[in-house]
């Protein structure tokens, strides 16, 4: 009997706590109208920024925002970026405390929930796992996302660009069902943040490119020049007035590393030429012949 009344009391702490982070996180959700049927759900991440998901905005115009208080307020279009099928919009005087962001990462078992605005009473919330962690994807829309969280947490329509929070109600991603054949997915926060920020800054977000053709191979152990990876990107052309080229990369050269990261596959180079690396000069590694060379490479910026 005292087993069973502990378990409830368990139960009952945990159910709590669960409703507490719901409640937590709902002032800083929105209904972001851009699009002819149901809203979408966004979050306020910064003073009078708004981050939601890219594939709910059908229209960059004539946006609007429904706030926790029943607020309606017009919002403008900011920057999207396709790689993580997010985008930021800007909303004045909105006088509401961004969201709290999780500090600690995500990890494989840890319960969830999917939060979604609601245009009735309050948010909607669905509770679930946190399924797998993985990455570099290479999605539907032809690019690759860096890094994901995929949550078994149901996805009802419109909580795309809603929240993935933990019990405490701290943002662990942003969800989206834009980018994999509907699936469930959630952008790192992390990951979040800094495309957020530079959406802001910028408009868009900095993609770089070297100019090169190349293919993955595997590398012998006699052939690895001391480094432990098992695969590399063998260049098989070097564009004219290239990135490449001007930096001193040859056909037959193997790529290995970029600033210091290794690349495995042609979805490893596409993660690293992003960010704060283009228009910048870095260290690129390659083998040639049996030996490894480090280049200085000005990472390109793609118009």
């Amino acid at each position: 009997m005292e087993q069973a009344t502990n378990n409830t009391q368990l139960l009952r702490t945990l159910s709590n706590q669960m409703a507490d982070a719901v409640e937590q996180v709902s002032p800083a959700l929105v209904l972001v109208n851009g699009r002819q049927r149901y809203p979408a759900s966004g979050v306020v991440y910064a003073p009078n920024l708004i981050l939601t998901a890219d594939h709910v905005l059908e229209r960059e115009d004539d946006l609007s925002i429904q706030t926790h208080d029943k607020r309606t307020l017009a919002a403008q279009f900011v920057g999207r970026d396709l790689a993580t099928d997010l985008a930021v919009l800007r909303v004045a005087e909105l006088g509401i405390e961004p969201a709290t962001a999780a500090i600690e990462q995500a990890r494989v078992g840890q319960l969830v929930m999917a939060i979604g605005g609601s245009s009735g009473e309050g948010p909607t919330a669905s509770v679930g796992i946190v399924s797998t962690i993985g990455g570099p994807l290479r999605t539907g829309r032809g690019v690759v996302l860096e890094r994901y969280i995929r949550t078994d947490a149901t996805p009802y329509p419109g909580f795309s660009g809603g929240p993935l929070i933990d019990v405490q109600g701290h943002i662990l991603g942003i969800l989206t069902t834009g980018l994999v054949n509907s699936v469930a997915l959630a952008i790192p926060i992390a990951i979040a943040q800094r495309v957020a920020d530079a959406l802001a800054k910028h408009g868009y977000i900095k993609r770089g490119y070297l100019g090169i053709s190349s293919q993955l191979i595997p590398l012998p152990t006699a052939q690895r020049a001391g480094r432990s990876q098992e695969h590399g990107l063998l260049i098989v052309k070097v564009d004219e007035n290239s990135p490449a080229q001007r930096g001193g990369v040859l056909v037959g050269d193997i790529l290995v590393a970029i600033d210091g990261h290794a690349i495995n596959d042609s979805e490893d180079l596409q993660v690293l030429l992003t960010g704060e690396r283009v228009d910048k000069a870095v260290p690129v590694d390659v083998i040639r012949g049996s030996a490894l060379q480090t280049l200085q490479v000005t990472i390109g910026q793609r118009r």
